[in-house]
């Protein structure tokens, strides 16, 4: 029996056994292993005994080997592994798909709303995404949901009859199905003895990143522009309230260093929601946040021998790009920053906040409001918003576009079209455009020449003339450098 990759662009079957063979945790989320002879599915650094290559078969993604009919290894957990980085780096139609499947679009929106979000026919989707990750959307969700329900069994007291219905299952006994086909047990047996959550609605999980991580300069980063009410950080920790598709929320992580390259760290975070329903949307957002998906080797060796970027790169390895829970509100944000200070920012942000936010009641002390929708934004006259007139009319009319859906912040479009519509607003120039590209839309391949910040990290590194070009297609990491380097040296 012939051995294949099941399609995985740009990897071979040698490749991919290599790393098998190797444990090589950088290949974790990018392509799973098969074996015929147990009927197992694992992760690339599974530490079980590493089976005969003509035993194997490689897949693109957990839901092609389910398709295949194949069950997930309880020793690795293959699901519970960071993503693919392609799906950022690439941000084709398949990547931008998963993302928007982990965010449960397919669950609230059925396929064809997932499709009309990237702007194909459904039997064109499923024919892109058959074609390059082995399973077409409703079987991507299917094992999105099969995630999701494991981790409700396995952290929460819920009763199996609410998980079902929270992880996306339309019946009980579609979740039972779908549990034992996956997990080769019962959502009895995955439970056994574990802990649930005592706080109603409370989920406490560990969201897996690939190391280097650089924990505290994103620590440092979101604690600086933290909106009042919105946001608050302590020693090692960061939280926010999150506006969800059935209702709000509150996540609480903890961020520290984790430098040992290779490996899988696993940032703890402690999530609050009104209805769990919204957990696949609670975690797919915060781990946008985090870069949870990043290969920060990937992007260190790129920059292995530019005589600018790559001391930055050792003297702070795994340095993330931050992203945001809501393209929104950080286009909102990106207006309000036009021209002033990062201070000043945050402060005409706070009173939006407070003037315009949606009280919400929560048990972290500080977060009291939901950051105001694009709606409530839109309807503001901008006259009276504290800023010149120009950028309050900006603002609103940015807001008018995001809520009547000309402009979608999802990661669903693409990116170059995103761009152009946001040029096409009055007042939305490529600063604002490309920043909000930086953080709603994760791109890695961002550059703000005309940012006052990277002007004056180029200036004070002695090379005010660098050319960027070079550091394509990971510009925004880049940026974050020379952004990170300038606060340390101020």
């Amino acid at each position: 029996m012939t051995t294949t990759t099941a399609g995985i662009p740009g990897l071979d079957t040698e490749s991919c056994y290599a790393a098998v063979k190797s444990r090589d945790r950088r290949f974790d989320g990018v392509f799973y292993i098969a074996v015929r002879t147990t009927g197992i599915y694992c992760r690339p650094s599974c530490p079980a005994r590493t089976p005969a290559l003509h035993n194997v078969t490689f897949h693109r993604s957990a839901a092609a080997a389910q398709a295949a009919g194949y069950r997930a290894c309880k020793r690795c957990l293959p699901d519970a592994t960071p993503g693919s980085p392609d799906w950022d780096a690439a941000a084709t139609v398949a990547g931008r798909a998963m993302r928007l499947i982990a965010d449960g679009v397919v669950d609230r929106e059925g396929v064809d709303g997932l499709a009309q979000r990237l702007g194909y026919t459904s039997r064109h989707l499923s024919r892109v995404l058959t074609a390059e990750l082995g399973a077409g959307p409703l079987a991507l969700a299917r094992a999105q949901r099969a995630q999701t329900a494991r981790v409700l069994v396995e952290t929460t007291d819920l009763s199996f009859a609410d998980i079902a219905f929270a992880s996306g299952f339309a019946s009980i006994r579609q979740f039972n199905d779908t549990v034992r086909e996956v997990y080769a047990a019962t959502p009895t047996q995955l439970r056994g003895r574990r802990g649930g959550a005592r706080t109603p609605g409370a989920i406490e999980l560990r969201l897996a990143v690939r190391t280097p991580f650089a924990g505290s300069d994103l620590l440092r980063y979101l604690a600086v522009r933290a909106v009042e009410g919105v946001e608050v950080a302590g020693d090692g920790w960061y939280a926010r309230t999150l506006d969800l598709p059935h209702g709000p929320g509150t996540v609480r992580i903890e961020l520290g260093d984790v430098l040992d390259p290779g490996q899988t760290a696993l940032v703890p975070a402690r999530f609050v929601l009104h209805d769990l329903r919204d957990t696949s949307a609670a975690v797919a957002r915060v781990r946008r946040l985090l870069d949870g998906d990043c290969d920060p080797i990937a992007v260190a060796d790129h920059f292995t021998g530019d005589p600018l970027i790559g001391p930055l790169v050792r003297r702070r390895p795994g340095l993330r790009v931050p992203g945001h829970v809501s393209g929104d509100e950080i286009a909102v944000r990106a207006v309000l920053g036009q021209q002033v200070s990062v201070a000043g920012a945050r402060t005409v942000a706070g009173r939006l906040v407070a003037a315009h936010g949606r009280p919400f009641t929560t048990d972290i002390p500080g977060l009291t409001h939901l950051f105001p929708d694009a709606a409530t934004v839109a309807a503001l006259d901008p006259e009276q918003l504290p800023m010149p007139r120009a950028r309050g009319r900006a603002l609103t009319g940015l807001a008018a576009a995001l809520a009547g859906g000309d402009v979608a912040l999802d990661r669903g479009p693409d990116r170059g079209a995103v761009r152009r519509a946001l040029l096409a607003l009055p007042g939305i120039g490529p600063w604002t455009a490309d920043y909000i590209a930086l953080r709603a839309l994760g791109h890695p391949d961002i550059h703000l020449p005309t940012d006052v910040g990277v002007r004056n990290a180029l200036t004070a590194l002695g090379a005010p003339g660098a050319d960027p070009s070079t550091w394509a297609p990971w510009r925004s990491y880049a940026l974050l450098h020379l952004w990170t380097s300038l606060e340390e040296n101020s």
